[in-house]
C-alpha cells in the first residue's frame, strides 16, 4: 500500500484544483506502478516536456495554466526544438506546424513559472542540485550526469511525469532514488588500454558509446578514467551511454562520488576488459559516411562547456573555416554569455562559426545548412542524426572536426589510432 500525506490526500482529492489533483494522480500511479510504498520530497526539476513532439503538449501545460498550477520546486527546462533567440535557425515555412508549436510551448513553460534555461546541459549552470539530493529530471544525458557526477538521485522521468513531480514536489521512492539500487552490475575494465589514448578527448565519447552497448539498462561502472577528468568528458561518458543504452546512472572509480574504489559500487562478478578494437567498432559505428567532401559540422550535443569552447579557440588558431561550409556549436545562454564575454563568441564568428542557443540540432524539422555529410565530435548527435535527419555522419575527434572544416573535408588524424 502506498503511504500518503495528508497533504497529498489533499491534491488527490482535488482540494488544489484540477491541475495539482492530475499532478498527483500522476505521481501516484507512476508509484503503483513502481511499486513504491512512499513519496519522497524533491529539490529541483529538470524538464524535458517543453520539447514539442505534438499539440498534446501544448494542450497539457495549457490545461495546467488554466487551471492554477503552481511549481513546488525549482524548475528548469530543457532545450526547444526551435530558438527563441534566433527563430530563423529552424525557418518555420519548413514546417509551419511544429515551429509554431514548439515556440508556443516553451512560451507557456515560462508562463507556468519554470527558469527558461533551455539547455540539455543544465549542470553547467550554478544553483543545480548536489550530491544526496532527490531530484526529478527527464532528458537522459542529465539524468545520467546527476545521478553520476554530482551523486544526485533520479529516475529517468517522461514527459508529464516530469512536470508532475515538479508540481506536486514528490517522486516515488523507487528505483535510483534507492540506495540499494544504485550499485553496479558490470564492470568495464579500461585500466589496460594506452595512458594516452585514455586521455584523447575521442575516448570519452568511446567508452560511452561501448559502455551502452554492453549495459543497456544495467549500472555499470568504468575503471580506467583518470581523477583529473574534465566535466565536458564525464559529460560524453554520461551522453553517450545514455543513447546507446539507456544507462541512467554509471560509476568511475575514482572519479565519481559514490565510487572511491571498485569495492565501493560492484555488485556483480561480470568484468568486460576494453581493447582497442572495441573502441574502433565504437567509431565506426558512430560514421555512417565515407570520408570525402564535408557538407557540414555539428557539435554540442549535448551543450558546449565553457572548457569546450575553450579548446575549440585554441585549435582554430584564428583560422577560418571553409567558405560556404556550415559549423554549428550548440550551447546554452549562459554559457554562450560567459564565452562572449572572454572574447571567444566574436572570435568564434570571424572565423565562420555560429553558436545557437535554445536548442539541439540533430532534431527535425532540420536546422538550415545542415545536410549531406555531417562531421561531429558527440556521440549523441551520431547516434541520433541519421535516422532524424538523414544525413550521413562522420565521427572524430574535435581536432579532426576542426582541421575537415577549414580543409573542406574530412581529416583524419594519423596519430590517433597508430600504434594503440
Amino acid at each position: 500500500m502506498l503511504e500518503l500525506s495528508d497533504h497529498s490526500r489533499a491534491m488527490l482529492a482535488g482540494d488544489a484544483g484540477k491541475a495539482m489533483q492530475l499532478a498527483m494522480r500522476l505521481v501516484v500511479k507512476a508509484a503503483t506502478i513502481m511499486e513504491a510504498e512512499r513519496l519522497i520530497p524533491i529539490s529541483f526539476a529538470h524538464l524535458d516536456a517543453c520539447f514539442y513532439t505534438g499539440q498534446a503538449h501544448v494542450d497539457f501545460v495549457r490545461f495546467l495554466i488554466e487551471n492554477g498550477a503552481t511549481l513546488a520546486v525549482e524548475t528548469w527546462t530543457n532545450n526547444g526544438v526551435v530558438s527563441l533567440a534566433d527563430p530563423t535557425l529552424r525557418p518555420e515555412r519548413e514546417d509551419p506546424e511544429t515551429v509554431q508549436g514548439a515556440t508556443e510551448l516553451m512560451r507557456l513553460y515560462e508562463k507556468l513559472g519554470t527558469r527558461p534555461t533551455w539547455t540539455c546541459a543544465p549542470y553547467q549552470h550554478a544553483g543545480g542540485p548536489k550530491f544526496g539530493d532527490h531530484i526529478a529530471v527527464g532528458e537522459s544525458n542529465a539524468v545520467s550526469y546527476y545521478n553520476s557526477v554530482v551523486g544526485a538521485r533520479t529516475n529517468k522521468y517522461g514527459d508529464y511525469l516530469d512536470v508532475a513531480c515538479a508540481l506536486t514536489g514528490l517522486a516515488p521512492d523507487a528505483g535510483l532514488h534507492r540506495t540499494e539500487e544504485r550499485g553496479a552490475t558490470l564492470h568495464i575494465d579500461a585500466t589496460g588500454l594506452p595512458e594516452e589514448w585514455r586521455r584523447e578527448d575521442v575516448f570519452a565519447h568511446l567508452i560511452g558509446h561501448h559502455t551502452g552497448r554492453l549495459a543497456g539498462r544495467r549500472v555499470p561502472v568504468i575503471s580506467g578514467l583518470f581523477p583529473d577528468a574534465p566535466k565536458h568528458a564525464l559529460k560524453a561518458i554520461s551522453s553517450a551511454a545514455a543513447s546507446s543504452g539507456g544507462v541512467e546512472l554509471w560509476h568511475g572509480t575514482g572519479v565519481t562520488p559514490e565510487a572511491p574504489e571498485l569495492a565501493s559500487v560492484f555488485r556483480g562478478t561480470q568484468t568486460h576488459v576494453v581493447t582497442v578494437d572495441d573502441l574502433a567498432r565504437a567509431h565506426r559505428d558512430l560514421s555512417t559516411a565515407r570520408d570525402g567532401p564535408l557538407d557540414a559540422v555539428a557539435l554540442g550535443t549535448p551543450h558546449f562547456a565553457l572548457s569546450e569552447f575553450a579548446d575549440l579557440v585554441r585549435l582554430l588558431d584564428g583560422r577560418k573555416v571553409r567558405s560556404g561550409l556550415p559549423f554549428l556549436v550548440s550551447t546554452s545562454r549562459v554559457v554562450r554569455e560567459l564565452a562572449r564575454a572572454k572574447g571567444w563568441i566574436a572570435e568564434l564568428e570571424a572565423c565562420g562559426i555560429e553558436v545557437p542557443v535554445d536548442v539541439c540540432t540533430y532534431h527535425s524539422p532540420r536546422v538550415r545548412g545542415l545536410q549531406g555529410r555531417v562531421m561531429t565530435n558527440a556521440a549523441k548527435w551520431a547516434y541520433y542524426a541519421p535516422g532524424m535527419l538523414g544525413v550521413e555522419v562522420a565521427f572524430g575527434s574535435l581536432r579532426e572536426c576542426v582541421e575537415s572544416a577549414i580543409r573542406g573535408e574530412v581529416w583524419r588524424d594519423p596519430a590517433l589510432w597508430s600504434a594503440r
